[in-house]
């Protein structure tokens, strides 16, 4: 994709893509808020770094970008709802490239409802078609390693925060999880798992599945987020766990901005449930968070004496991504790229060695009984 731009007003809106070759769109629609996708086959996004964080008419704006493996997408937030009056490919012509124009016109709620309805159905008909191809993780534990997930945040078609000189947080997490791994697997005491492994979108839900589905005994998911709340104070490195409450106002902030990912990609949200039924469900999800706090603390005891940390290190908020009810979960923000001197860290290769050191001692600080128990079990 060569160009984008929009035309036309609050009555009737033209959004047009200059392209190099035809392809086929799929477009749908998702609410609260309002929003409409565009899925395109895998495609190169050659446009200003500014492009979409403006909009004009019935878009307000609209972000693109890596959905998954072979899969492009546009996600336009709307300002009112709409619906598809036409959809076509203009070939390319002399010097002038192909081009995708889709005309937007004004509508009502019920229309954009049914709309909606419409779009979950043909979701839903083509996971039927396409279960074979499920991504389930099937690959085998070994039962004798204590197996770590390890969760670089955002990807693909959400950026995360953008630092003060414009670090990408998706970048930053990606590089730094990476280098954790390549340090415990060099222990050769783990088996160290990524929910992504380049630049690609996995949704939240998806993410505590795999730690899941993996059966982790320790999910660690890897941030560098940007606040709005005190930028110039926020800085140093944070442990979060998971609470219904948060702990302050930064905290809750955070959690916000990190739970509006699934948003941001144009994901459907899920309702989920409001209150645990089950007893044995929540007997294993308090146990959960004991271990939970305890790494939390047994880390935040480790990065003390190796890097800089933000006035009460370990704090809480309801993070999407920490809800999985038989996994000890942990969020670390590795610090703020609202702060220019954390963002300078950031790109360190000194500071984010130090930062991996202290991290890798205390997972195996968090598992050193277990281990021990293994060692031993032998000799019995």
């Amino acid at each position: 994709m060569s160009g984008a731009r929009i035309a036309g007003d609050d009555d009737r809106t033209r959004f047009v893509l200059d392209l190099d070759k035809q392809i086929d769109p799929v477009i749908s629609a998702l609410g609260d808020p309002h929003r409409l996708i565009i899925d395109l086959p895998e495609v190169e996004f050659s446009v200003p770094e500014e492009t979409g964080k403006t909009g004009r008419g019935l878009i307000s704006d609209w972000r693109y970008g890596l959905f998954a493996t072979g899969k492009s997408r546009i996600v336009m937030d709307l300002n009112a709802p709409v619906r598809v009056d036409n959809t076509l490919f203009l070939p390319s012509i002399d010097d002038q490239p192909a081009r995708l124009v889709v005309d937007l016109v004004s509508s009502t709620d019920g229309e954009f409802a049914e709309f909606i309805e419409e779009s979950r159905a043909a979701r839903i008909e083509k996971t039927k078609k396409t279960a074979a191809k499920s991504d389930k993780l099937t690959a085998p534990k070994d039962s004798k390693k204590p197996l770590i997930v390890l969760d670089p945040g955002h990807g693909g078609i959400d950026t995360g925060a953008t630092g003060v000189a414009g670090t990408l947080e998706k970048a930053i997490v990606l590089d730094f999880a990476n280098l954790l791994k390549e340090k415990l697997d060099a222990d050769g005491l783990y088996d160290v798992r990524m929910t992504r492994e380049d630049d690609t979108f996995v949704a939240l839900g998806r993410r505590v599945e795999i730690g899941h589905e993996l059966e982790a005994d320790l999910f660690i998911s890897i941030h560098a987020d940007s606040v709005r709340v005190g930028r110039k104070l926020a800085r140093g490195a944070t442990v979060y766990t998971l609470s219904d409450k948060a702990s302050d106002q930064l905290a809750g902030e955070l959690a916000d901005i990190e739970n509006m990912s699934d948003v941001i990609a144009g994901v459907e949200l899920d309702e989920e449930p409001t209150e645990v039924t089950d007893i044995l469900l929540d007997l294993a999800r308090r146990e959960t968070r004991s271990f939970s706090v305890y790494f939390a603390q047994t880390l935040v005891d480790e990065l003390k004496s190796a890097v800089r940390l933000i006035n009460n290190p370990h704090r809480s908020a309801g993070f999407k991504v920490l809800k999985a009810h038989d996994v000890p979960s942990v969020l670390v923000e590795l610090g703020y790229l609202s702060n220019e001197h954390d963002e300078k860290l950031l790109i360190s290769d000194e500071w984010r060695e130090r930062m991996a050191d202290a991290m890798g001692e205390a997972i195996h600080g968090f598992f050193r009984p277990r281990l021990a128990r293994q060692q031993a079990a032998p000799s019995q």
